[in-house]
């Protein structure tokens, strides 16, 4: 069950969605994904673990290696897991700056 927090940022992202399709009409383009992220993926999970081992890691570093997972899967069935894990971490930061800020 998500929390109020969490359901004013989807209706958020539920609003931008919206002016998306406005704007740009349904949209399906190819993935642009797959092994040439791999790299990048590596250096993001390792940066993210150097960080937190060093007691600095912040929403970035979880936030950019959770997309260059997304972007170096070409599954489509593990691409949307990932994708559904950046914008879980993406929904918890923009949370985590409302609070801040109210």
């Amino acid at each position: 069950m998500a929390s109020e927090a969490t359901n004013r940022v989807l209706a958020d992202v539920a609003a931008e969605r919206a002016a998306q399709d406005a704007l740009f009409g349904q949209q399906d383009l190819p993935d642009g994904t797959g092994d040439i992220f791999e790299r990048q993926a590596r250096e993001a999970r390792n940066a993210c673990d150097v960080a937190f081992r060093r007691g600095d890691g912040t929403f970035r570093h979880v936030f950019v290696e959770e997309v260059y997972e997304a972007l170096a899967e070409s599954d489509p069935a593990l691409l949307r897991a990932e994708l559904v894990q950046a914008v879980a971490v993406g929904v918890k930061w923009v949370e985590a700056i409302d609070r801040r800020t109210q």
